[in-house]
């Protein structure tokens, strides 16, 4: 069983900083991409930023130029620094991965709990 547990969250005042991060156990094989979805009070569930296991990154344009992902694959731990932060990040942030477990003969989509990140005007 895979299991993805993330930490970082919290509140913090518009223009601060945040870090995320979200570490990946269990008998995994390989882990694909992992990546950040978050969703806002009565708002969908939206993609945030995605990184591939060499390291290519994809962002959605609003948070361009304020956070970045990044991964330490011998971790198997991906982390979101945000900076810059606004009212508008306030949502609950997700990890996501694709991964090749053990007990599974295919890829399998993980999603972990979700940590609140609440930005104060």
């Amino acid at each position: 069983q895979v299991q993805l547990v993330e930490s970082g969250g919290g509140l913090v005042q518009a223009g601060g900083s945040l870090r995320l991060s979200c570490a990946a156990s269990g008998s995994i094989i390989k882990i694909n991409s992992m990546g950040w979805y978050r969703q806002a009070p009565g708002k969908q569930r939206e993609l945030v930023a995605t990184i591939t296991s060499g390291g290519a990154t994809i962002y959605t344009n609003s948070v361009k130029g304020r956070f970045t992902i990044s991964r330490d694959n011998a971790k198997n731990t991906v982390y979101l620094q945000m900076n810059s932060l606004e009212p508008e990040d306030t949502a609950v942030y997700s990890c996501n991965a694709n991964v090749l477990p053990y007990a599974s003969p295919r890829n399998l989509e993980v999603w972990g709990q979700g940590t609140l990140v609440t930005v104060s005007s």
